[in-house]
């Protein structure tokens, strides 16, 4: 489906910059998708094996909370880059130039200094996770089959912190377009009217079925 948000490119530093955090975080995305996969498989062999032969899959519910941050955090940036994130549109979208561009910069600013925070609280709880000197450097673990934590732990500050790289790059394009009073900045999502998001989706529908007759 079409977004309700647009981002442009050029050849610019900011643009070229947008497009290569761009793929990670689409593999941070397809990471989180196959962790959703996973979980379903998952859910499959332990269903299965209780009633086929009443042996469920051993740890299920550990194997759960170690997906579980790769499905909730991996995917956060590549939805803030597209402006997926819940947004007062109907506020937002009654703002033109620069104080949309002013309104939006203190936003996204207000963001990083709370991401930032997260990220130093999720690494500290990952350091008291962590640690060399113990058997799979874990000083917890899992309560049925002994899982280590740490990995999971270590997912969160991960995620928040391309999200925080995600959140300079939009300052950045934020604050350009408001100096400069520019209509259409690159790097940044801009807000589709309701025209314009049908005709993207419908656009998405055309192409869809275009791949799927040469089929």
């Amino acid at each position: 489906m079409a977004t309700s948000a647009a981002v442009l490119e050029d050849g610019s530093l900011i643009s070229r910059l947008d497009g290569q955090l761009l793929r990670l975080e689409q593999l941070l995305a397809l990471v989180s998708g196959i962790a959703v996969f996973s979980l379903m498989v998952l859910a499959v062999v332990s269903v299965g094996g209780r009633n086929a032969m009443n042996a469920p899959l051993p740890g299920y519910v550990d194997w759960i909370e170690q997906v579980m941050p790769l499905i909730a955090f991996m995917g956060i940036s590549y939805v803030q880059r597209d402006g997926g994130h819940i947004r007062m549109d109907i506020l937002i979208g009654s703002l033109r130039g620069r104080a949309l561009w002013l309104f939006e910069l203190i936003s996204v600013m207000l963001i990083l200094l709370l991401m930032m925070a997260l990220v130093w609280g999720s690494w500290s709880h990952f350091g008291r996770s962590f640690d060399f000197a113990v058997p799979l450097w874990s000083r917890d673990s899992s309560i049925d089959i002994s899982l280590p934590i740490w990995p999971a732990k270590l997912l969160v500050p991960v995620a928040f912190s391309v999200l925080c790289l995600r959140l300079v790059l939009q300052i950045w394009g934020y604050g350009r377009a408001f100096v400069l009073g520019l209509e259409t900045p690159v790097a940044v999502p801009l807000i589709q009217s309701a025209a314009a998001q049908a005709a993207a989706e419908a656009e998405q529908l055309s192409d869809a079925g275009n791949n799927g007759s040469q089929g």
